[in-house]
């Protein structure tokens, strides 16, 4: 991929610590900023469309594709796989983009394997009860679905030294701001 590996920025952390909400900040910052769509085996929902919201794939074409080393990061989740495609990085990167895969931790680890001068950026809450209570917020989780995804969090959250940076995302702006900064430094060099 060239001279745009540079442009390739892994966005990690927890659920709850606001990686979306950080990215849609970033897209109003910098323009060319621009996040992967990931592949999926499962099935289309309702007002979702294939190439926008995901790259609806059937199962046994993603797996001849895990076969055949096109994804540079995959996960299985319950029946369904997901996966960032290599192709889609090389298409955003083509296009000039500041390419940017928002993806879990085992993901984040492959792409810094597969692509070294990709920068990572691990973003954290400021503290672990600021997180528990964004996920208990978004009153969109049952009891169990909590409780696993603060055990996870908790996992994630072991990993954050193996990133290029650890923002805090205690100030929706501040946060913001430092990232920016990571990304102009990065692709101005």
């Amino acid at each position: 991929m060239g001279e745009a590996k540079r442009k390739i920025f892994v966005i990690s952390g927890p659920s709850g610590c606001g990686k979306n909400t950080v990215y849609d900040e970033l897209k109003k910052r910098i323009p060319d900023v621009q996040q992967t769509v990931s592949a999926t085996t499962r099935e289309k929902r309702e007002g979702e469309t294939d190439g926008i919201d995901y790259y609806f794939i059937p199962k046994e074409e993603f797996l001849k594709k895990i076969e055949k080393g096109e994804f540079v990061e995959y996960v299985r989740y319950g029946n369904n796989y997901y996966g960032t495609l290599k192709s889609e990085i090389k298409r955003l990167a083509d296009e000039g983009k500041t390419v940017i895969l928002i993806i879990e931790v085992n993901g984040a680890a492959n792409i810094k394997r597969l692509l070294p001068d990709a920068v990572s950026v691990f973003i954290t809450p400021p503290s672990f009860d600021e997180l528990t209570k964004r996920i208990v917020g978004r009153g969109t989780n049952s009891a169990e679905d909590i409780k696993k995804r603060i055990e996870i969090a908790k996992e994630e959250m072991r990993f954050k030294d193996m990133y290029d940076y650890c923002v805090v995302n205690d100030r929706l702006e501040d946060c913001v701001d430092r990232i920016s900064k990571i990304i102009k430094g990065a692709t101005e060099k």
